[in-house]
């Protein structure tokens, strides 16, 4: 049921959520703005999960939250909620960030920090910004903790998984209990994902072909200096052959009311800023969280940011500085010290799609310890999965990029499954 009266959903958004800025450098101005949701039952023994979007330089507000698995959704004319039934906090009680700085209400008083932001920066704010919060709300000390996120995120949450990892090694009884991460459609590793996502193209026919020649033919993905061939080939498929879809999400309708689709090619993987779906959910979220009343009852823009909030930051994402080709290395140190690792995949996502992440986790080289399988939600299969030696990898059937958008329900159960240590339900 929508919320429709002015002081009800801004009374709703008070008692859903603690929200506010957390200084994460003096130096440059440099503040973060987070948003808790605790679990709707017994909070105290649930653990905490930090959900992070990715871009770079979109905002978890936007999407975490307010499309995907925070306990509301926005209606179409932005100025009321519903409530979302498939709420990762029936779960466990879920942190959003805005980060990095730059993203919706988080900002700097240092302007050319937007324009020099990178993989680095930010990992290394995430972490200040827990170690503080965490002075503010002690009671989540020494608990369950783990990461969650998509896309881009794919680098922000191992990156931050192993910041925390390597500053726990200094203490015996570290405040943040790191157990795990997990994430979805993640954006992996250069090569592997670049080969894949052209696999996908090919295979599901959104390219001819003489294209997929092309690109195979012409492209280095070993080199983030794509040639004018490469280029050319990735333009020509873009424009001329993919047509007017959502390429987030193939097989539903586009959003006509956003700008023709843009993208950014950085070595022919796309990566641009993530589109709502409904599919016009980001056009929602931009219109209600820059209200006025809705940023006081949040307690964001306190400093009055001289713009607009938006869901995506096109000035971080042009500018990013610093950017890993594979997060590999890392998965392969994660996993040696024993964290449980979740990657998962939405099966309709051209962008960072169920081939690039298979060829990438494929390169892991880990042992397999359960066999691929389908798994069911209810009596329908949700999806596939295969469970290796340190790593669990799920495809979810029917799913764009933003899995719990598409797949509430079986986006849920698994996220239950990994919060429990459990395999995925077989029937």
């Amino acid at each position: 049921m929508a919320v429709q009266s002015r002081t009800t959903h801004l009374l709703i958004l008070s008692l859903l959520i603690f929200s506010g800025y957390v200084t994460v450098n003096e130096k440059d101005g440099r503040a973060l703005f987070y948003w808790l949701t605790e679990a709707t039952t017994i909070p105290d023994r649930k653990p905490l999960v930090l959900w992070l979007n990715g871009g770079p330089g979109c905002s978890s507000v936007a999407y975490g939250a307010s499309e995907e698995i925070g306990p509301f959704r926005i209606n179409r004319t932005g100025s009321s909620l519903y409530m979302n039934k498939y709420s990762w906090n029936r779960e466990a009680n879920i942190l959003f960030l805005e980060s990095p700085a730059g993203v919706g209400f988080s900002y700097t008083n240092t302007s050319s920090n937007l324009e020099d932001s990178g993989d680095k920066r930010t990992a290394q704010d995430a972490l200040v910004f827990l170690i503080r919060w965490m002075s503010r709300f002690p009671q989540y000390k020494y608990r369950e903790f783990y990461i969650a996120g998509e896309s881009y995120a794919g680098h922000y949450v191992p990156q931050l998984a192993k910041k925390i990892h390597d500053y726990n090694e200094a203490y015996t009884r570290p405040i943040i209990n790191l157990k795990g991460f997990i994430v979805g459609n993640a954006v992996t590793d250069n090569y592997y994902d670049s080969i894949g996502t052209i696999a996908f193209w090919w295979t599901h026919s959104l390219i001819s072909d003489q294209t997929y020649r092309a690109i195979r033919d012409n492209c280095n993905f070993t080199d983030d200096r794509a040639s004018k061939k490469c280029d050319d080939a990735v333009s020509y498929a873009i424009y001329h052959e993919f047509g007017n879809i959502d390429p987030y999400s193939i097989y539903t309708p586009s959003c006509m009311q956003l700008p023709k689709t843009t993208m950014r090619l950085k070595n022919s993987l796309l990566r641009r800023r993530i589109s709502g779906y409904d599919p016009c959910t980001e056009n929602y979220a931009e219109k209600y969280y820059n209200r006025p009343e809705v940023q006081t009852a949040m307690h964001a823009n306190v400093t009055g940011i001289p713009y607009k909030w938006t869901a995506c930051s096109d000035v971080l994402n042009k500018n990013w500085k610093d950017s890993e080709s594979s997060m590999l290395p890392i998965y392969k140190e994660l996993v040696a010290a024993g964290l449980r690792i979740w990657v998962f995949s939405g099966d309709t996502d051209s962008v960072v799609p169920v081939t690039a992440t298979r060829f990438s986790i494929g390169h892991l080289d880990l042992p397999v310890k359960t066999r691929w399988y389908p798994w069911y939600s209810g009596d329908q299969v949700g999806g596939w999965t295969e469970v290796y030696k340190g790593l669990t990898f799920a495809t979810v059937r029917g799913a764009g990029h933003e899995v719990p958008l598409f797949q509430p329900e079986r986006a849920l159960i698994l996220f239950r499954s990994f919060l429990g240590g459990k395999e995925l339900p077989k029937y």
